[in-house]
């Protein structure tokens, strides 16, 4: 079996190998999705403890075409590349079986995002294996693409720090912001962030028509956040009456005086050549700024913004779909630049309009 460090670079590469622990969750669903379409991917395996040996179609019913079965997570194949999407504290606990399994691991946890034992002491419950957070580089391609090819482990960012940053970072490279600015940032997310097994929290009866915040302060994607950016955020996140999507609307107050030409500037310079970042600020028509509902089912994201020049303010905005480009979509483009992949193979689709719930 060619192996993937033999094929990096290659993008006439016919196919690898792929595996996908974890299959059976929403997030597992949509890798088999996107690989089992990809061009240069070959699912041998999908995962589940709990519906090992039934059809992933019986799980997945969009998938019922698949010639598929779940497998016992116990006994990995040997594959080219492993896609975990598993809970928090699993892959840490599997690393090492899943770099024995594969020559690329793709994790979609939160398990390798930050950078030191001491941020997981601080934001979750420690960490079992710190000697891989050195390997492992952090996936968000529009602004880590560099460090990405032949990667053998591979952080996945979190869905709404994916949205936070999408809106937010460009402003500091450009220089609107020098971090030394207050930045509050409202998320709001659908219910299919909390998983297939989301709870009583995220059963329908529990979720139709509310805007509920559950995470007020301290969530755990502001260390995600502010590691990339590179100063402290006042974040909230919200649960809404929607299945796929999460909106990031940012308040920040540059400490000199800004202009929409400075935004403009801002925004083209990060964006212009990005395959999956579209621009939407302040158009005509019904969808004006970014919205969750325009990108469901793609890896796309759109992000906006809106001068305030009475309060001294910039409103930036962005929305993704959470399981895509917050998730699914971002591991196989971040697979796709460290296998020497085309960055959009797989991934090349757009939304459906008019949509009932994004």
């Amino acid at each position: 079996m060619a192996t993937a460090t033999d094929r990096r670079g290659d993008e006439s590469a016919e196919t690898l190998t792929a595996s996908v622990v974890g299959a059976s969750g929403f997030t597992g669903g949509e890798l088999l999705r996107l690989l089992v379409g990809h061009p240069n991917f070959e699912v041998e395996q999908a995962t589940s403890r709990e519906y090992a040996n039934k059809t992933v179609g019986s799980v997945h019913p969009n998938l019922r075409g698949a010639d598929l079965r779940f497998s016992d997570p116990g006994d990995l194949d040997s594959v080219d590349a492993l896609f975990a999407a598993t809970p928090h504290g699993v892959s840490m606990q599997q690393i090492d079986a899943f770099e024995d399994a594969a020559d690329t691991v793709v994790d979609l946890s939160a398990d390798f995002r930050l950078d030191t034992e001491a941020e997981y002491d601080e934001w979750y419950d420690g960490h079992v294996c710190p000697e891989y957070l050195d390997e492992a580089v952090y996936a968000l391609p529009e602004f880590t693409r560099e460090e990405l090819p032949g990667a053998d482990l591979i952080a996945a960012g979190g869905c709404n720090a994916t949205a936070t940053l999408l809106g937010l970072k460009p402003l500091f490279d450009a220089g609107v912001l020098d971090g030394d600015e207050q930045v509050v940032v409202d998320v709001k997310v659908g219910s299919s962030e909390g998983g297939a097994g989301g709870g009583k929290a995220s059963s329908h009866a529990e979720r139709s028509g509310v805007v509920r915040p559950y995470a007020p302060t301290g969530h755990r994607h502001e260390a995600e956040i502010e590691a990339m950016l590179g100063t402290s955020v006042s974040f909230t996140a919200h649960a809404v009456d929607m299945v796929r999507g999460a909106s990031a609307t940012s308040h920040v107050f540059p400490d000199h005086p800004v202009s929409k030409g400075d935004l403009w500037t801002a925004y083209r310079d990060a964006y212009e050549d990005e395959p999956f970042v579209r621009l939407v600020a302040g158009g005509s028509g019904v969808y004006r700024y970014p919205e969750p509902k325009a990108v469901a089912g793609t890896n796309h994201a759109e992000v906006g913004f809106e001068l305030d020049p009475g309060n001294e303010r910039v409103v930036a905005f962005s929305a993704i779909d959470n399981l895509m480009k917050g998730s699914a979509g971002q591991a196989v483009h971040a697979a796709n630049v460290a296998l020497g992949f085309e960055e959009t193979a797989g991934l090349e689709f757009s939304g459906l309009h008019p949509v009932g719930s994004p």
